[in-house]
């Protein structure tokens, strides 16, 4: 077998399967690669319904290493995909607000995240008023802004991007619905579909989002990645926009500009957030019970907010410890994992995709050591839990 005559077979053409896709043949492989995608139009995809930002405010240093990489593509579109390309990248920072309690280690995780190259400014109550003198910073301990490297973009944009490029490149995208995985002498060879028909593979790359542990599952792999339902309510409100960051609360709510309004959102609590699947109906009781009354404490002005209209989308949730599952199974080595992201798949999606590109075509990492996040953790049941998740 040789990159020429070798094949890849994606399951999942959304943002992360789709840069697989183009950073396979950015590294040199030469070979057949087809991505599979159900629905072409992304109606129900996490990527098309994501709210689109980007942070190196995390606890694990991987997730900095790779929101770092993504974040110098997003800021630098047009040499990687032309002079058209625009994702509407607004390099605007996290502002994570921290209580008293939570404050020495919020502190010690920022200091962390400058050790590993995130630009992050560390600020008292009285400082973060002074800077967002809209805020209510009476119960706070601590804030932590993000100078550099964070923001939010256009999801769809940087898809359509992606997608565009890896077709020219030679990539083929299959509308169909894959239905199981053939095996043969312990390696997955073929890819079969609800028609009837396979697509033979050398390596088979899961990037099935919310579903990927249905897929994982057709080989009797136990992959706790299942779909969680995420609520995202446009509203409107006498505040200004301009210089507004993406706000995190140490309530859980969150919530940032978009157009002349503002998008937020809250989890909900774990024991009312099933698995969501074929769920996309908004959970509106969450605006009115439970964010409302927490934004308008934190930002008084938003007492007269609107909704304008609301969304669902679903987060790949992580049930081990909300951290990405990426690279080969310990076993059947040809069947790749490239999912379980837990709502920062699609800022970590280039990085993703770059670092299964170079296993296949290089059998290592070369840019960023991403073996932490290997699936013998899975197996294993050692979580590496993320501290900073929303």
């Amino acid at each position: 077998m040789t990159q020429q005559s070798a094949s890849v077979v994606i399951i999942g053409g959304a943002i992360i399967g789709s840069f697989v896709a183009y950073s396979l043949r950015r590294e040199g492989f030469k070979g057949s690669i087809k991505v599979i995608e159900r629905d072409s139009t992304y109606q129900f995809s996490s990527t098309a319904l994501s709210a689109s930002s980007i942070r190196t405010q995390f606890g694990c240093s991987f997730n900095i290493g790779m929101s770092l990489y993504s974040a110098s593509v997003f800021k630098n579109i047009r040499q990687w995909f032309g002079e058209d390309a625009d994702i509407g990248f607004e390099e605007r920072g996290y502002l994570m607000l921290g209580s008293p309690e939570g404050a020495d280690i919020q502190r010690a995780n920022a200091l962390m995240q400058r050790e590993h190259g995130a630009s992050v400014d560390i600020l008292s109550p009285e400082q973060t008023l002074q800077r967002f003198p809209w805020l209510n910073v009476d119960d706070l301990g601590i804030a932590t802004y993000g100078a550099a490297n964070e923001g939010w973009f256009d999801a769809w944009a940087l898809l359509q991007l992606v997608r565009r490029e890896a077709r020219k490149l030679g990539v083929d995208y299959v509308q169909a619905r894959a239905s199981g995985l053939t095996c043969t002498n312990g390696k997955v060879s073929a890819v079969r579909l609800d028609d009837g028909s396979s697509l033979p593979c050398d390596w088979c790359v899961n990037a099935a989002g919310p579903a990927s542990g249905k897929v994982a599952g057709w080989l009797d792999i136990a992959l706790p990645v299942e779909p969680r339902k995420r609520t995202v309510f446009h509203i409107k409100a006498p505040v200004s926009t301009e210089g507004f960051p993406m706000l995190f609360d140490n309530s859980g709510a969150w919530i940032r500009p978009e157009g002349d309004g503002f998008i937020a959102g809250i989890a909900p609590l774990d024991h009312l957030d099933p698995n969501a699947d074929g769920d996309f109906e908004p959970a509106h009781e969450l605006l009115e019970d439970v964010l409302w009354p927490l934004l308008a404490h934190r930002i008084p002005a938003l007492e007269q907010m609107r909704l304008q209209r609301s969304w669902a989308g679903h987060y790949e949730m992580n049930l081990l410890d909300h951290n990405g599952v990426i690279g080969a199974h310990h076993e059947i080595d040809n069947f790749l994992f490239a999912t379980g992201f837990s709502g920062h798949g699609v800022m970590h999606s280039p990085a993703t995709g770059r670092a299964i590109a170079e296993l296949i075509t290089h059998g290592q990492y070369q840019t960023l050591d991403l073996s932490p996040l290997g699936f013998e953790r899975i197996r294993d049941n050692r979580p590496i839990v993320e501290s900073v998740v929303y």
